[in-house]
């Protein structure tokens, strides 16, 4: 029994640093990334959105507030103060929906991170979450034209965290709270993924993700609510379920809900839309999950 014991020890801890080897640098990297851009970027993303304000691109904007959003390195509830001041400004109500709803699903550390999966699914990634913010905007502007769809009151005025007079140790402090909002969920996915690789029998993985796509699709558009605490977090986990044969749709489609989903961005998400909106914003999330999982697979299989 012992010997046993310590026979599984010893494969667990060899696909645990396996795993640890191929994705910490890449965890560290992004985190890196998203302290400089929050400490030293974050004011110039703001005033850029504000002057943006006074052109004449009307509906259009919704394309640079998205990509402004994925630029964005804050999480949920930093997101909403500044897209609160935003909408105080003037500034139209689906340009800040395309912000936010490109902001929610990725930043540049959670792009960086996203690296370890291959090339195919940082671009995949990137393509979805900038599509998903301009289809929000679109859908605020052609259903909530003439409507109030946030409610901001709960969110104003929110303290700003990095007040450092010296820029150095600003970052240092803002490097070091992203490490400590992180690493649990970061060693939590480690330990998911190295006992997925050791006991999760293949057939059934196959069986699932590879031999029938579309119930994959909506199998990890499902799970991914549940299972996706944090980001980084789920990063070595869809690393070893892409090498067993989940597909990039199925995949995607798990990105997707899951961090749009998570539980610690809901209820902000509910506070600043309401009941009604936001069971809207579940199905509206859900949906494009499932149909551009179905697109991408559909396309990498003809392509």
């Amino acid at each position: 029994m012992i010997e046993m014991l310590g026979r599984e020890l010893t494969y667990f801890w060899y696909y645990f640093l396996i795993q640890t080897e191929q994705i910490v640098w890449y965890y560290l990297f992004g985190m890196a990334l998203g302290s400089l851009i929050s400490v030293f970027g974050k004011e110039k993303i703001h005033t850029l959105f504000i002057k943006m304000r006074n052109t004449k691109m009307g509906m259009f904007g919704i394309i640079p507030a998205s990509l402004l959003g994925i630029a964005s390195p804050l999480c949920m509830y930093g997101t909403i103060p500044i897209a609160a001041s935003f909408r105080e400004k003037g500034v139209a109500q689906e340009w800040i929906a395309a912000f936010i709803m490109s902001s929610i699903l990725l930043n540049p550390q959670l792009l960086f991170y996203s690296a370890a999966l291959g090339y195919k699914a940082v671009i995949i990634r990137f393509t979805v979450c900038f599509i998903l913010g301009i289809t929000a905007g679109l859908c605020i502007r052609l259903l909530f034209k003439n409507k109030q769809f946030f409610k901001f009151t709960k969110f104003e005025n929110m303290a700003n965290r990095d007040t450092e007079p010296n820029p150095f140790i600003r970052y240092i402090k803002n490097f070091g709270r992203n490490i400590k909002a992180t690493w649990l969920y970061f060693l939590i996915g480690i330990i998911l993924s190295a006992l997925f690789q050791r006991y999760a029998p293949q057939e059934f993985f196959a069986k699932i993700f590879i031999n029938n796509k579309g119930f994959g699709i909506l199998m990890a558009a499902a799970v991914g609510v549940p299972l996706y605490a944090c980001g980084g977090g789920t990063i070595p986990l869809l690393q070893t379920w892409l090498q067993r044969g989940m597909t990039l749709g199925s995949a995607s489609a798990f990105m997707i809900t899951g961090q749009a989903m998570k539980i610690t961005n809901l209820g902000a998400v509910k506070i600043v839309l309401g009941i009604k909106h936001f069971v809207f914003f579940l199905l509206f999330v859900s949906l494009f999950a499932v149909l551009s999982g179905l697109a991408i697979d559909f396309m990498f299989r003809t392509g």
